[in-house]
């Protein structure tokens, strides 16, 4: 029995040291994803108009940097601050913590070199060198043309100085040590010609990040077979939930039966004045989609994202995109 109590408790100190260890490790030795590259990047014209375009309208870092007006259909940004960081993230959303949305304006990248810019965007590791939680897209951007990344970069450093100061990030275990695990190694490709319009499209599609709003995941892993069916579900507050839509082809419950021009303008009304701002209360129908930065894309742009999105595999799959789990309060 005495020898039996012996190696008990030998083996609660060896299951004791290996979970030491591994806190040690992801605490420690995690992200591991490099030092930041030895990056000057001219900004030039050209680099700072394209990397307006993508910041603005197709990765969207804008609308995530910016406030936005959730008294409002779609969330428009207040467009007087822009890149000013600022957006809440809670239990009130669902969200295990709360993460503040950081300034991307000078003001607060103004001791970042180019290189550590670029690393943050694409591996999702911090100029400290601490993990950047995965609400940025970090894993799609990742896979963007580094040129593409230079131009967003030379934009930002454009953007309108603006001093903002927010609270240090605060993760619920065990995710304050599971998001050091989060970020991956860049893994670029080459921008296709936009003559090749499929390739292109897919090129946008991962550019633009949809398929992490559009794939449904639990605990952030996506459910297989469920690429781009939509049902990711968002807490807005207030008891309001929102669920991604299925972007599949799929005839009944994806975009199957969308013409090329009725997608096109599904984005555009927003950019082309077709429709307005309108004042959403606590019941009503809300989005995180951000519509308005979208409508400002290149109709060539949105007719190669729905070639790409037409060629992916069917899902039927019925979602119901919004719907009141709890009281309201109004």
């Amino acid at each position: 029995m005495k020898k039996f109590k012996k190696w008990a408790a030998y083996f609660v100190v060896l299951i004791l040291l290996v979970i030491v260890s591994a806190v040690a490790y992801v605490t420690l030795a995690l992200p591991n994803v490099g030092k930041p590259q030895n990056l000057k990047i001219a900004y030039t014209p050209q680099r700072i108009q394209r990397g307006k375009y993508l910041a603005n309208h197709v990765a969207v870092c804008i609308d995530c940097h910016s406030s936005r007006k959730w008294n409002v259909f779609a969330g428009p940004i207040d467009t007087t601050v822009i890149g000013a960081g600022g957006e809440r993230f809670d239990s009130r959303v669902s969200f295990p913590g709360v993460v503040y949305v950081p300034n991307i304006t000078p003001a607060h990248l103004k001791d970042w070199t180019d290189g550590e810019i670029y690393r943050a965007i694409t591996t999702g590791v911090k100029k400290d060198g601490s993990a950047i939680f995965p609400i940025m897209p970090y894993g799609s951007f990742g896979k963007m043309d580094p040129e593409d990344i230079y131009s967003i970069i030379a934009y930002i450093r454009m953007l309108k100085p603006v001093k903002t100061q927010f609270p240090d990030r605060k993760l619920d275990f065990p995710l304050n040590l599971l998001v050091n695990t989060m970020p991956q190694k860049a893994q670029p490709s080459a921008i296709p010609a936009e003559s090749d319009t499929l390739k292109y499209g897919e090129y946008l599609v991962k550019a633009a990040a949809c398929t992490d709003c559009h794939t449904k995941a639990v605990q952030g892993k996506p459910v297989p077979g469920m690429d781009y069916a939509g049902g990711n579900e968002y807490g807005l507050g207030n008891g309001r939930l929102l669920r991604s839509a299925n972007i599949t082809p799929d005839k009944l419950t994806g975009i199957g039966s969308w013409s090329k021009e009725a997608f096109i303008n599904r984005f555009k009304q927003y950019g082309n004045g077709g429709i307005k701002p309108a004042a959403v209360n606590n019941t009503d129908f809300q989005t995180i989609m951000p519509w308005w930065r979208y409508g400002g894309m290149k109709e060539t742009d949105l007719a190669a994202i729905f070639t790409y999105l037409k060629t992916l595999k069917p899902v039927n799959n019925k979602v119901v995109k919004f719907q009141l789990v709890t009281a309201v309060n109004k």
